[in-house]
């Protein structure tokens, strides 16, 4: 026992010794939580919009009011006509113009028009959406205070507001999102990438056949090896925990002993990756090669993280169920946002016990012992 203890110790030293492990490790999970959380981030806020009013009535001004106080949108100016406007958007000056046509609030028919720059296909769409949901709501409060019982009428007859309601997530931030990739890529990063470049690097430094041939049996030497980098993950996921429900305001509606563990069942699995890559690779650089392009790519493309995986071809939908991360991220966004109990997330569980147990076996079956 003392020499396992010893064992796990020196690979403490080890990475306390590197400050480029040390800086990835340490740094680099608050960078990307940051990163991904402010900088890098899908959500519409202080947008410039141009407004051409031909109506110039009570409503119109109202509504106009409630856009420029939006937080999603910054009045960059009044325009007189369609040119103007065709001017600004080519300049790049703003990237939605709300036209009301004239008479807006006597006319039943009478909608606004909205026109986006769809450069960014996405953007438009969000813009004109939170627009479209802007103007209701100010319709909506100006019904109540309209003087005239002709303008009340007219503006009812207009159709029946939806009345929207969003679950989980009312303020629709981009953090509830990204959080839980972020946490599958970091521990990916972490607990594969470091484990099969530390073990590999032991291959090319010639230590590894000095360990071996001491009285530890080989098993113990590899999990010496991984419970450093499965300490290190769990301080980081606190870390990223701690970040994102201070600075970013996502909620952990669940139990956070749930969290900590699929979190752990998690890193399990990476780890159990990079032990297989350390069978396959014979240098670092190949290890890093491999952890990116089978690691890493998958995590941020496959996984749902960045792009919805509904939204994919079948057979992309098909090879994300081989993607851990997939899983994990379902099962983190079940508990921290829906704040759903283990019953709710039992199959996600059940297929990453799934992924350690056929990795172990597969990963001993590779396993070469060079003496």
């Amino acid at each position: 026992m003392k020499q396992f203890i010893s064992f796990i110790q020196k690979e403490f030293y080890h990475i306390f010794r590197d400050k480029r492990t040390m800086l990835i490790i340490l740094v680099m999970p608050v960078v990307q939580i940051l990163l991904f959380g402010y900088a890098i981030t899908t959500e519409i806020k202080s947008v410039p919009i141009a407004i051409f009013d031909q109506s110039r009535d009570e409503v119109t001004t109202k509504i106009g009011a409630h856009l420029a106080a939006s937080e999603y949108f910054e009045l960059y100016k009044m325009i007189d006509n369609l040119s103007e406007a065709e001017s600004l958007f080519k300049q790049g000056k703003v990237k939605l113009v709300v036209v009301f046509p004239p008479q807006y609030a006597s006319s039943p028919d009478a909608d606004a028009q909205l026109l986006a720059d769809a450069t960014d296909p996405n953007e438009a769409t969000q813009l004109t959406s939170y627009a479209t949901a802007v103007i209701a709501s100010a319709k909506a409060e100006i019904q109540g205070q309209l003087l005239q019982p002709a303008e009340r009428a007219a503006l009812m007859q207009a159709g029946v507001t939806p009345v929207t309601h969003l679950l989980y997530n009312p303020t629709m931030k981009g953090a509830y999102n990204f959080v839980p990739g972020v946490m599958g890529l970091i521990l990916i990063l972490i607990c594969a990438l470091m484990t099969s470049v530390g073990i590999v690097k032991e291959k090319e430094m010639g230590t590894m056949e000095i360990l071996l041939v001491s009285p530890m049996k080989p098993v113990y030497i590899i999990v010496a090896k991984a419970i450093p980098y499965l300490l290190l993950s769990i301080v980081n996921v606190a870390t990223i925990l701690f970040l994102s429900y201070f600075l970013l305001k996502v909620p952990i509606a669940g139990s956070l002993a749930l969290l900590v563990a699929v979190s752990i069942l998690y890193a399990l699995v990476s780890l159990c990756l990079g032990l297989l890559i350390s069978t396959i690779a014979d240098t670092q650089q190949a290890a890093m090669l491999i952890s990116a392009m089978v690691l890493m790519l998958p995590v941020i493309l496959l996984s749902g993280m960045v792009f919805p995986i509904e939204n994919m071809p079948d057979i992309l939908q098909w090879i994300s169920n081989i993607v851990p991360a997939k899983w994990y991220i379902i099962a983190v966004k079940d508990i921290m946002i829906k704040g759903l109990s283990a019953g709710a997330i039992m199959k996600e569980m059940g297929i990453l016990l799934f992924m350690v147990v056929f990795l172990v076996i597969l990963s001993v079956k590779r396993f070469k012992i060079r003496l």
